[in-house]
Formats: C-alpha cells, structure tokens, sequence
C-alpha cells in the first residue's frame, strides 16, 4: 500500500495520506491516531520494504496478525512488535476500536505482497476498501461519528486518497513492477502493459491517466462534505486532508496529466493554497 498526500504527517519518515497527530487532533485522541499509525505503518514497511522473499513477507504477516490478535484479548504479543502493540492495545480497550477494521488493513497489506495488477476497476477498489477506507472509519469511530452516510462519505474520501497516490506514483511504482491502471481501463484507451512499462506518454497512456483521475477527484468531490460533521479540530484537519487530495490532482494536471514521467509535489505556495480553500470550505 502506498501511503499518499498530505503535508500534514509530522516527526515520520513517510509521505502520508492521513496527518497523524497534528497539532490539529485533539490532544486526548492522539495517543491513539498515533497506535493505529505505527500499526498500519509497521505493516505496510513488511509488505514492501528491504529485500525479503514474498512467502517470508506472508510468514511475517501472519506472525503480525497473530499478535493484533493477542493484544485484542489481552494476552502479551511477541517480543518482535512489543513497542507497536504495546501502544495499541491499551487504545483498543479505551476506544473499542473495530478489530475488523484493523484486520482489513492487514489482508491488503498481504494482497499487496502477491498482487501487481488489477483487471478492473471493481478490483482496485476492493483494494482500496482495505488498504485506505478502514482508516477513515476508525478516524470516525474515535470522533464518534458513525451514521451510514458518514461512513459512506469517508470511504468516498479515503478511496480517493488512495487513488490520487497511485496516479501521482506512476512514475516510482511501475519500474517496482507495480501498475495500479486497471487493465480493462487501458483496452478502453488502446494501452498495453508494454507501453507502460516503458512509461511511454502519448495520447491514449495520457488520455487513460486522465481518466481515473478524474474518478478520483469526483470520489473525492462525494465525500467532501464529511467536513462539516466531524467535530472541532478534527474537521479542520479533515479540510486540510481533503484539500490535499485536490491539490495532487491539481498538480497532476499542471503536468498534463504525465506522471508517468514525472512525480508531482507539494510544495509552500500549495500548503497556502490548501489553507485558503479549506476555509472556504
């Protein structure tokens, strides 16, 4: 899973899709955003990073799974991970967080280890179901915010997150082996794996690209007005997160939508732009 855009992550290595516990979080919710974070991101560092064999990264998984697991019913994990359990188990029993959610985080991560293509579009967002919305429905649940549409809007959000990271990281993520474009996307745009694994940029790579961006943004453009019903700070930071999905797009555009040859970033002047659309939010 690739985490996606925000300039907000603070004291982390990583370009995150979600800020965690920015100075925007209220101060008694943070211990926990910043459990689920270590969690999500301990994880995904086992699905992708070093040079590990896949059936290791799955034996890996599963042994993380099992502590999640024992943490959940009160039993002591493994020594392995004693720092990230040892964080959220005392946040999963003041919060009752959704065990399902953090397990679905975990399936996409083992997905994310044997899985480098999506035939259709119905599979990329199965992934973004458990790689991305889980995250957002867990945000809510400590907000305790947690109406149908609420939840549906989160996922509006959170998927498009997910997809406006794949967009932005064509560049990095195809030479790994990795092509999030739905193949039945690149038919319908007369693309073939082999130009994109050349990242070659003519008018149907370009015209395919522009597409699913779009979705994105419409995805993105459902689930805005979530912002209103989160209360205090948190609304404010979700403005921010919202406002950063945009203005990757944005960027994409200025690009002509090419990033298979070019990988956008915000920059100052765009973290002022965000600020300003987020109030008029």
């Amino acid at each position: 899973m690739n985490p996606g855009p925000s300039p907000l992550a603070q004291g982390v290595n990583h370009y995150e899709n979600f800020p965690v516990a920015s100075v925007l979080c209220p101060p008694h919710l943070r211990p926990a955003i910043a459990a689920i974070y270590w969690f999500a991101r301990t994880a995904d560092d086992i699905a992708d990073e070093g040079d590990a064999a896949p059936q290791k990264r799955l034996d890996d998984l599963a042994a993380y799974r099992a502590d999640l697991l024992a943490t959940a019913a009160g039993l002591p994990p493994s020594p392995r991970w004693a720092g990230v359990f040892g964080q959220l188990g005392p946040m999963i029993t003041q919060f009752a967080l959704p065990m399902n959610l953090l397990a679905d985080l975990l399936s996409a991560f083992e997905q994310d280890v044997v899985k480098q293509r999506y035939a259709s579009q119905a599979e990329l967002l199965d992934y973004c179901a458990r790689s991305a919305n889980p995250v957002g429905r867990l945000l809510l649940h400590l907000y305790e915010v947690d109406d149908a549409q609420s939840l549906q809007q989160s996922d509006c959000i959170c998927t498009a997150l997910q997809l406006i990271n794949f967009w932005q990281d064509l560049s990095v993520d195809i030479p790994r082996g990795r092509i999030y474009l739905p193949a039945d996307a690149w038919e319908a745009h007369g693309v073939d794996e082999a130009q994109l694994l050349r990242l070659e940029s003519n008018p149907n790579t370009i015209n395919l690209i522009v597409s699913n961006a779009r979705y994105a943004r419409a995805s993105m453009l459902k689930g805005s007005n979530l912002v209103r019903k989160v209360p205090g700070r948190g609304g404010w930071e979700l403005r921010l997160v919202v406002q950063g999905g945009l203005r990757i797009l944005d960027k994409i555009e200025a690009l002509n939508f090419n990033t298979l040859q070019q990988r956008p970033k915000l920059g100052p002047r765009d973290i002022a732009v965000m600020g300003w659309r987020a109030l008029l939010m």
